[in-house]
């Protein structure tokens, strides 16, 4: 069965990236789901359908950069994009939600920002993070799935094979040089949680690719592979 990813997307540049990230996962076979967070809403009848339709439009421009304009998208209302996002992904079983990286984050690195960090440390969705400038990537094509997992995490290992074959990719663990990086959660999370070591949060932020936390446990399966490896 396809994973479903959802797309946190709120048309910054950083969420083109987040875009981006999500159009690779597409081609490895996922369900792509667009989302929005509106944080408010209006008392005013006339005020709140305006919002609604700018929040509608905001998804459709989303929607056309994909050149997708047949892709799910969801306006959530949350005073919080991390609980409103994790608020749809259990809605929806919703298995990665995908972010670009904080604004003030250099060209080609990774830095979770405020909503991603908040689902690194606890959250039940895989997190996949962009690299800053990632939408502008002259060669998004990924050939190196790199693994960052304690011994016998077979989730994360699992979930970096169904990568490659959906991407004809290979996997490799002793790469620094990787394209995708997949991430497994502490031993001591429970199950079907997002929690990381220091270590992994210090690989996260040194990133150049693309990265996927998994929660402990859990191995993100998508369609069957466009390539034969």
């Amino acid at each position: 069965m396809a994973a479903k990813v959802i797309v946190s997307y709120d048309d910054t540049l950083n969420d083109h990236d987040a875009l981006m990230l999500g159009r690779v996962l597409a081609e490895a076979g996922a369900e792509l789901t667009l989302a929005y967070v509106r944080h408010t809403t209006q008392s005013e009848r006339a005020r709140e359908e305006l919002e609604e339709h700018e929040a509608e439009a905001l998804l459709e421009r989303g929607a056309r950069w994909l050149d997708d304009l047949s892709v799910e998208r969801r306006v959530v209302v949350s005073g919080s994009t991390s609980t409103g996002l994790s608020w749809l992904a259990e809605q929806e079983d919703g298995d990665v939600v995908v972010f670009g990286s904080d604004y003030r984050t250099a060209a080609g690195h990774v830095v979770p920002q405020h909503s991603a960090q908040t689902l690194l440390e606890g959250g039940s969705s895989a997190v996949a993070i962009a690299p800053a400038n990632y939408r502008s990537a002259r060669d998004r094509r990924v050939a190196r799935v790199g693994v960052l997992a304690a011994p016998g995490d077979d989730a994360a290992i699992a979930t970096a094979r169904e990568l490659s074959d959906g991407l004809g990719a290979t996997v490799t663990r002793d790469e620094r040089q990787v394209d995708l990086l997949v991430v497994g959660s502490r031993m001591e999370a429970p199950e079907g949680r997002v929690m990381i070591t220091a270590q992994a949060q210090n690989e996260i932020e040194n990133a150049t690719c693309p990265v996927l936390v998994v929660p402990r446990g859990v191995t993100i399966e998508f369609a069957a592979p466009l390539y034969v490896s």
